[in-house]
């Protein structure tokens, strides 16, 4: 189980640090850049792309990985540059323990004010209970395993930051695509770092239209599935 396996911290290509499993030997995000990764395909091509279609209220997010809180602190950033209200619910079956999430240099490399207490509140948030980070940010925790979501209609954008297939093979089937599409409102996307071709196909199967796009630094290209 990974919560035995052993966890080293190191610093990844763009100077952000990251959570590497050498016995996988696999890391939490991309070793040639955390903070650009997470950046490229989670922000850019989703959250941006998204809010170019239409205006949302409240824009529901569902991060399958929650990890290390890079991405819902970048999504946060967002949120209050843009003045766009975020419902973010974030899904980890392996919490990161506080004094491990203290060891990353996010607030650092971000250079936003006030970023460390951000991403403290974050982590010492209670799980399964929603947490206003920001009037325009709020965070729900859950400790859950991914085949054990039954969300229906509810997120308009999904971050599907998992494992490898790899690694993880069982979280990047048809099942579970199933469950992101069910989770998906309509017209709702799902953004991934992976572009493999097993993991398109799953999508395409349960009733996603899949776009190949260009990736983030290191990877040729990634995936975006939308739900029409």
């Amino acid at each position: 189980m990974q919560e035995k396996i052993k966890r080293e911290i190191i610093t990844t290509a763009d100077g952000s640090t990251t959570i590497h499993l050498p016995e996988l030997n696999e890391q939490y995000h991309s070793k040639h850049g955390a903070v650009n990764e997470a950046k490229h395909v989670f922000i850019k091509e989703g959250l941006h792309n998204l809010l170019r279609t239409r205006d949302f209220e409240v824009l529901h997010v569902l991060e399958i990985g929650f990890g290390t809180g890079l991405n819902a602190l970048i999504t946060y950033v967002e949120a209050e540059q843009i003045k766009q209200n975020i419902a973010y619910v974030g899904v980890e079956a392996y919490p990161v323990v506080f004094e491990e999430a203290k060891l990353m240099n996010y607030s650092e490399i971000l250079e936003v004010p006030d970023m460390e207490t951000v991403f403290d509140k974050m982590h010492q948030s209670l799980w399964e209970t929603p947490k206003a980070i920001s009037s325009k940010f709020s965070l729900t925790k859950r400790k859950q395993f991914f085949g054990d979501i039954e969300d229906e209609n509810v997120y308009d954008l999904i971050y599907f930051d998992a494992f490898g297939a790899r690694v993880q093979p069982e979280l990047w089937t048809i099942e579970i695509f199933g469950k992101m599409y069910n989770a998906l409102t309509q017209g709702g996307v799902l953004v991934t770092y992976s572009a493999k071709g097993s993991v398109r196909r799953a999508m395409q199967e349960v009733g996603f239209e899949v776009e190949r796009l260009p990736g983030p630094p290191g990877k040729r290209e990634m995936l975006r599935a939308t739900k029409l």
